[in-house]
């Protein structure tokens, strides 16, 4: 695998902070928020410098119960023959449910969730990593999340799901120390267990970023400083191998430059001392490696999901979704407090994301934004993407009783809606406004 080096993710917000920061070898880049005709200054000056820019996708969903959409595969393809990126990486998770496999809804959850640790959970996530890997250019490398909840029944430990995933497919792993740190915390999970279990051979690179603690529940927001615990679990894993890459990850409430230069040296350090621990214990590195033995039935390596697996994976994933997005009950064996955390962390991303996508509506509903858009969240699912839901969610509430929003206030949101929902911008020419303006008065009466 290419030697990435020190990198951290560029983000808009910093881009010139990223381009002023010594020792930087490589950047990671959102590929949704990429257009390959129109990729922006600062990252094509990057490039001129011989940075390396790899697209890290979040909308996938490989390990949804359905294959790959085309399209989305052939934009990700597209991103990575642009910027000449050596790889491309997506996540272990599902991202939708619901649809024709399972005769309901198409929801979209707007985050990644965390996929079923099952035999037939892997032989989706196989298949689908395979169709994945035919359809892009260069190779593929996945990254475990992190969760606030775990599914019930489940049949590997992480380290397992992953070791049996890049055995059977060949997929490289992006391993994020931070979600390790989170599931600890979270789910009880054992870090150092999980890094002895992994194929260290298979390792692309290597995440690292913060978060924060409330009521006993991890968040790993890409919003605060990276905490000791996540340090260390960084060291641990260089003391058993030489990470082609580390990067910093860093997506909201950026702190100044020289703060962030900060960041990025103490990540630095971490996988200093992990490496001479290594070097000290002989290059075998100072911790146990796991014994792994292949999992039972339905782990083959030429195994393929059937429809009917697919079927059941997809009723199981539509089901938790509808209890986080639509308020229906938890599915059995779920813990209840913990689908009530990550449902209000689901709404809030909402409302942030679509506050950015739609800056006018945080503006005009002032500071009912908010409290108006939870509301709405509560019973209203994502149907196709943040700015799908800004208009639906000006649409419900155009819809709902005016009594709810002052009537200036909705005639501001009618024309912000009327602006943006159809086909083209209307048009600005004065007999078109007169037009419009006559229409209005003919409807009101």
């Amino acid at each position: 695998m290419r030697r990435l080096g020190t990198g951290i993710g560029w983000r808009p917000e910093i881009a010139d902070v990223v381009e002023g920061m010594p020792g930087i070898d490589w950047v990671e880049a959102v590929s949704e928020n990429l257009c390959p005709g129109h990729l922006p200054d600062s990252l094509l000056r990057l490039r001129e410098r011989g940075v390396t820019v790899v697209p890290h996708g979040v909308s996938l969903g490989l390990g949804g119960a359905d294959r790959p959409d085309a399209g989305r595969l052939a934009a990700l393809a597209e991103r990575a023959e642009v910027l000449g990126s050596p790889l491309v990486t997506e996540h272990i998770a599902f991202v939708r449910a619901g649809g024709a496999l399972t005769a309901s809804p198409l929801m979209e959850a707007g985050h990644l969730l965390p996929v079923p640790r099952t035999r037939d959970a892997l032989d989706v996530l196989c298949e689908n990593v395979r169709i994945a890997q035919d359809a892009l250019p260069v190779p593929l490398a996945v990254e475990n999340i992190a969760a606030l909840v775990s599914w019930p029944d489940e049949e590997l430990t992480e380290g397992q799901f992953l070791y049996e995933l890049a055995d059977r497919t060949g997929v490289r792993l992006l391993i994020d120390v931070a979600n390790l740190h989170t599931n600890h915390v979270n789910l009880g999970e054992d870090p150092a267990r999980a890094l002895g279990e992994l194929p260290l051979e298979a390792i692309a690179y290597v995440h690292v970023a913060g978060g924060f603690e409330r009521d006993g529940v991890w968040h790993d927001s890409h919003a605060h400083p990276v905490p000791r615990p996540v340090l260390d679990i960084l060291t641990d894993l260089a003391s058993r191998v030489a990470p082609p890459g580390v990067l910093l990850e860093r997506d909201e409430n950026f702190p100044e430059g020289d703060e962030l230069h900060g960041e990025v040296e103490a990540i630095r350090g971490a996988v200093d001392k992990g490496r001479a621990a290594r070097k000290a214990a002989g290059g075998a590195g100072t911790a146990p490696r796991v014994p792994r033995t292949r999992t039972a039935a339905g782990s083959g390596s030429g195994s393929r999901a059937d429809d009917a697996v697919r079927q059941r994976l997809g009723l199981a994933q539509a089901a938790l979704l509808s209890a986080l997005v639509a308020g229906t009950p938890a599915p059995e064996g779920f813990d209840r407090v913990r689908l009530g955390v990550q449902a209000r962390a689901l709404a809030g991303k909402r409302a942030d994301v679509v506050g950015k996508v739609a800056p006018e509506l945080p503006v005009i509903l002032g500071a009912r934004y908010r409290p108006v858009f939870l509301a709405y969240a509560q019973g209203c699912p994502m149907t196709g993407g943040y700015r799908r839901d800004a208009l639906d969610f000006v649409a419900h509430v155009l819809r709902a009783d005016a009594g709810d929003v002052a009537p200036g206030v909705r005639r501001e949101l009618r024309e912000w809606w009327l602006e943006r929902s159809g086909p083209a911008p209307r048009s600005t020419r004065p007999g078109a406004r007169l037009a419009r303006a006559t229409r209005r008065v003919l409807l009101r009466r």
